[in-house]
């Protein structure tokens, strides 16, 4: 299992747990049925950081070369994701889509996505924990064409 980019709702980037619960109806007792809900806090909520959605990053303690790397970037000064995020939602039509207090969120739960990252390769090392993506994707693009 690697943790990866490609369930971005999943991210503690975002906080969102709604999409990992689901509801019942009481009031049917043991005839009730499975309810899931999506209740439009895709970025959870700014003050508090979900840390069990880490969970899987840090007892598994793999990610992908490609993945990490972006995840540094986006951890500089000079490409704060915060930034690119509100450059980005800028040109939406609904803007504002996000208020400050998410977008500061969003860097600081990155801070913690990447030390715990930090503490797998203490504990296992560089070559246990990050899986070397970036050369199988140069190679398998260079034998499609």
């Amino acid at each position: 299992m690697y943790f990866g980019l490609t369930a971005f709702s999943f991210l503690p980037l975002l906080g969102n747990m709604d999409r990992h619960h689901y509801e019942t109806f009481e009031k049917f007792g043991n005839d009730s049925f499975i309810i899931h809900l999506d209740n439009g806090r895709g970025f959870g909520k700014h003050s508090h950081d979900e840390l069990s959605i880490l969970v899987p990053l840090s007892q598994c303690c793999r990610i992908k070369e490609s993945t990490y790397r972006r995840l540094q970037l986006l951890a500089k000064e000079e490409y704060k994701l915060s930034e690119v995020m509100a450059e980005s939602l800028d040109r939406d039509k609904l803007s504002p889509l996000l208020i400050e207090p998410h977008l500061k969120a969003m860097d600081r739960r990155l801070r913690i996505i990447l030390r715990s990252v930090g503490d797998c390769v203490e504990k296992e090392g560089r070559s246990a924990v990050v899986e070397n993506d970036i050369d199988y994707n140069i190679n398998s693009v260079a034998t499609n064409r």
